[in-house]
């Protein structure tokens, strides 16, 4: 069997989202408004969730997808970044976490007024469900259904934004572990999984392998917090790319600040671990991508 490149299959998958999302997100809306969303969402950013909807369907389909399940999982791809971007420029408002760095340049409401950053996060969110139903395309109308329910899911109360309420209401209070979790679990790990089911969804998985994939989402998300929550007192804001130390700064809890940064880093390697354990149960014969996107969530410095 061949071995498996990661850099390979991430170059060529990279490429095809960002044309996609350079296709997609338009220059012409009214008023600048354009402007704002395609700085918003073009020339940066690690673009996992997107990877983690293709790698999924990749091994849901097992090489036997039908015609519409790319397009399908590169509708869902490009969705799902929308929506993660959408967040972003409307966290790093003054209302919220008030940052003035992202991806390595001004943040959008720095970059274009507060008001054309609300409009452009409200735009990117909505033509993120416009993606995943088109009027003219072979994709079956109940898996365009499906799609859009876990995308509102993902994103909605139970998921990212209740989790960034949860956040924003925790600022200066002593969580335990179990609380810590499942805000992270909302803010964070909502929309990742949400990657893995909708790429599963448009790979026809089985109910095993579906429930399999749930099960590794909701550790690599989880996982990818914690990471997150490292790099924030071990990098600095040119390697990040946002401002470095704002959780301490702003008195936030997260899983240094409650584990210490030795157990914080043996908590995203457990989960880590889990993720993979998962993806062995899943049975499925093509999870070398995810694997690896599991290992780069450990090992990333940015």
């Amino acid at each position: 069997m061949k071995a498996f490149n990661f850099n390979q299959w991430s170059q060529t998958h990279l490429a095809a989202i960002e044309l996609a999302l350079d296709d997609n997100v338009p220059a012409y809306a009214p008023a600048g408004l354009g402007d704002a969303m395609r700085y918003a969402v073009l020339d940066g950013g690690k673009r996992l969730r997107p990877l983690l909807v293709l790698a999924s369907m990749e091994a849901s389909a097992a090489g036997q997808q039908a015609g519409w399940m790319e397009d399908a999982a590169m509708r869902a791809a490009c969705a799902v970044e929308l929506i993660h971007a959408y967040s972003l420029v409307h966290d790093d408002m003054p209302c919220m976490d008030n940052d003035v760095l992202r991806r390595g340049k001004p943040t959008v409401h720095v970059k274009f007024g507060q008001a054309q950053a609300l409009l452009a996060g409200d735009a990117l969110q909505s033509l993120a469900f416009e993606l995943i139903t088109p009027d003219d395309s072979d994709i079956p109308d109940a898996v365009q259904t499906k799609l859009c329910a876990l995308l509102a899911r993902g994103a909605g109360h139970a998921g990212m934004a209740g989790g960034q309420a949860i956040d924003l209401a925790s600022v200066g209070v002593a969580l335990d572990a179990e609380a810590l979790r499942h805000m992270h679990r909302c803010k964070t790990g909502a929309l990742l999984e949400t990657s893995v089911l909708m790429g599963a969804l448009c790979g026809d998985a089985s109910a095993r392998a579906y429930e399999a994939l749930h099960v590794f989402a909701q550790a690599m998300g989880v996982a990818f917090q914690v990471v997150d929550d490292i790099l924030d007192v071990t990098a600095n804001s040119a390697v990040l790319g946002k401002t470095a130390g704002k959780d301490a700064a702003d008195n936030k809890p997260t899983y240094v600040s409650l584990l210490g940064l030795a157990g914080a880093r043996q908590e995203a390697k457990d989960l880590a671990e889990q993720a993979q354990s998962a993806l062995i149960k899943s049975a499925l014969p093509n999870t070398q991508a995810l694997r690896a996107l599991t290992d780069w969530v450990l090992h990333r410095q940015h």
